[in-house]
């Protein structure tokens, strides 16, 4: 049985007029009588009465059959239909890794313009530094990551979207939340609340750097491994804590930022993927972020 008999079978069921029917499908009156004849023999039923040579009407089979051949379509098209979303990356799922960095600026306005244009696409977002980020691209845990370079695999594709200088987070009653530019060099006597290194290497490499350039290495107190968290020990006046400049979009009761005299390193934030791996919803994705970030 093929699919045309069923087209067929429905045109002469709804016409139940041979030659209306064959004039609806634009083919010849003849040929239909024969694939409706072939389609009865496969059934080893008969659909219809012939009350003319052109006229019938459904038996309790043919009635029975219409019903279900109905459904049968109506599957199909909306296999077809699904079929042919997913391969335009409109619907489907995309998993998302990304840094708590990039959610205080760049990540909600991808996310908000990727949903307006495919809100069937169902995003499944994981927190993840980027060493696990890496790892998670490897073994296929995500398709796509927001992450920060340098990267140990330079197999992964990698565009850069964003770069963004350090800047200073410290108390509201700080005596150096009194100058809008702080040098490096009034740091060091400070302490530094950061990350594990290990965590998040480029990132913390930088903000060591950037001490440096005052001629002295961070005094670490405290550690923390969410950006949140080192605003929140701020807040509660455990020491000061080196971030980039986005940061500022993070709101804490009694922390300022400053900006930094000197030149600092700019953190890179970078859209990473497996292009082996590349599916029509990444595809689409990608679209969306270099159209967010210029």
């Amino acid at each position: 049985m093929e699919l045309r008999h069923l087209r067929y079978f429905i045109a002469v069921a709804e016409e139940l007029h041979f030659s209306k029917a064959a004039e609806r499908l634009h083919i010849a009156q003849p040929p239909l009588s024969q694939q409706i004849q072939q389609l009865e023999a496969q059934l080893g039923v008969e659909l219809f009465q012939r009350k003319t040579k052109r006229q019938v009407q459904l038996t309790e089979a043919g009635q029975v059959f219409l019903q279900e051949a109905y459904q049968l379509l109506a599957h199909l098209e909306k296999a077809i239909e699904l079929t042919q979303r997913i391969g335009k990356g409109e619907k489907g799922q995309l998993r998302i890794g990304l840094t708590s960095l990039v959610t205080y600026d760049l990540l909600p306005m991808i996310l908000r313009q990727f949903r307006e244009q495919f809100p069937e696409v169902e995003l499944v977002l994981q927190e993840l530094t980027t060493t696990q980020q890496e790892q998670a691209l490897q073994e296929h845990r995500i398709n796509v990551g927001f992450a920060h370079p340098p990267l140990e695999d330079k197999r992964l594709n990698q565009e850069c979207i964003q770069q963004e200088a350090l800047i200073v987070a410290m108390l509201e009653t700080h005596p150096l939340a009194e100058q809008e530019c702080i040098s490096v060099r009034s740091l060091i006597n400070e302490n530094f609340i950061m990350f594990p290194r290990h965590l998040s290497f480029g990132l913390y490499d930088q903000i060591v750097s950037l001490c440096q350039q005052g001629n002295f290495s961070p005094k670490v107190t405290q550690e923390a491994i969410q950006m949140q968290t080192i605003i929140g020990l701020v807040s509660a006046g455990m020491g000061i804590a080196i971030a980039p400049s986005s940061l500022q979009n993070l709101q804490r009761a009694g922390v300022v930022y400053r900006a930094v005299e000197e030149k600092t390193p700019l953190v890179e934030t970078a859209i990473v993927w497996r292009e082996e791996d590349m599916t029509p919803v990444l595809r689409e994705f990608l679209q969306v972020v270099r159209s967010v970030c210029g």
